[in-house]
């Protein structure tokens, strides 16, 4: 089991030089091919067409979209450089791809043929525009793993001590299961039960030492451990283990609540893509 076909989203902010180095040493570690996706997301033409024909006429508003299509298109032939020097100097089998069309809609479709797929963390503080948006569709629907990189901080390798967030439940299980081909490589592997159930079909004596033992049959090396989250969030308490213990990576479930599944995530989900610290993959 392995990655094979690695995708990394790729924009004009400046953290998308961190995003690639993430991707590059992933596709390099697995002999992967890395595919580079970048989008060329134009404003509908009704922004400039629906101006009052005082302010801008049609071939005004043409004018406009052509110089903001060739704007966009200039940032991403330099993205494109950025990305097959990488390619060059890791000796990277891959591939460069650049789509019109918006965001959420191409990444979204572009991540099913892919085994891992690294994307971004929104910075709240960019008022750039020039950064990614963390699509919940994407998220949601995407049926890949996506390892989200922060905003903030350096990354030069991922992987190497990794934490898993466990529940028991089906996306804690489907995320584990994808990042395996991650944690049969790691040098160190733990597996948390935050708040453990106690009693009949609770996380019996020793929490999540039932998944790390089918770990084990993996190859993995894996060590259970479990905590209270008291007074804080689960997602808290998840972050602040990953200090605590020095892990590179967190991985864990992505939880939506239905109907708004792909507008609305769960707490610990919501709380990890507001606040991680560490690159975090998660599955759905």
């Amino acid at each position: 089991m392995s990655f094979k076909d690695i995708l990394v989203h790729l924009d004009a902010a400046p953290r998308s030089a961190t995003r690639l180095a993430v991707a590059a040493d992933l596709a390099a570690r697995f002999g992967a091919h890395l595919t580079g996706l970048a989008v060329v997301d134009m404003p509908p033409a009704d922004v400039f067409y629906g101006f009052p024909s005082a302010f801008m006429d049609v071939q005004r508003a043409e004018e406009v979209i052509e110089r903001l299509r060739d704007a966009r298109l200039a940032e991403a032939a330099t993205i494109e450089t950025a990305f097959r020097e990488t390619l060059r100097l890791n000796n990277l089998a891959g591939e460069w791809r650049l789509i019109e069309g918006t965001v959420d809609e191409v990444v979204t479709l572009h991540t099913r043929y892919s085994d891992l797929v690294v994307i971004a963390q929104p910075d709240p503080d960019d008022r750039t525009g020039r950064g990614s948006t963390l699509s919940a569709r994407t998220l949601m629907t995407s049926g890949r793993p996506m390892l989200i990189v922060p905003f903030a901080g350096t990354f030069e390798s991922v992987g190497h001590h990794i934490l898993i967030g466990w529940d028991g439940s089906g996306e804690a299980a489907r995320a584990l299961n994808d990042s395996i081909p991650l944690l049969q490589r790691a040098k160190k592997v733990t597996v948390l039960a935050i708040n453990p159930r106690p009693g009949i079909g609770g996380d019996g004596d020793v929490p999540a030492a039932d998944i790390a033992l089918h770990l084990a049959r993996h190859d993995v090396k894996a060590e259970a451990a479990h905590t209270v989250a008291s007074g804080i969030s689960e997602g808290d308490a998840l972050l602040s283990y990953v200090s605590d213990i020095g892990a590179d990576l967190l991985v864990c479930g992505l939880y939506g609540h239905s109907p708004l599944r792909e507008r609305a995530f769960g707490g610990v989900t919501r709380s990890l893509l507001t606040e991680m610290t560490v690159p975090v993959l998660m599955a759905h």
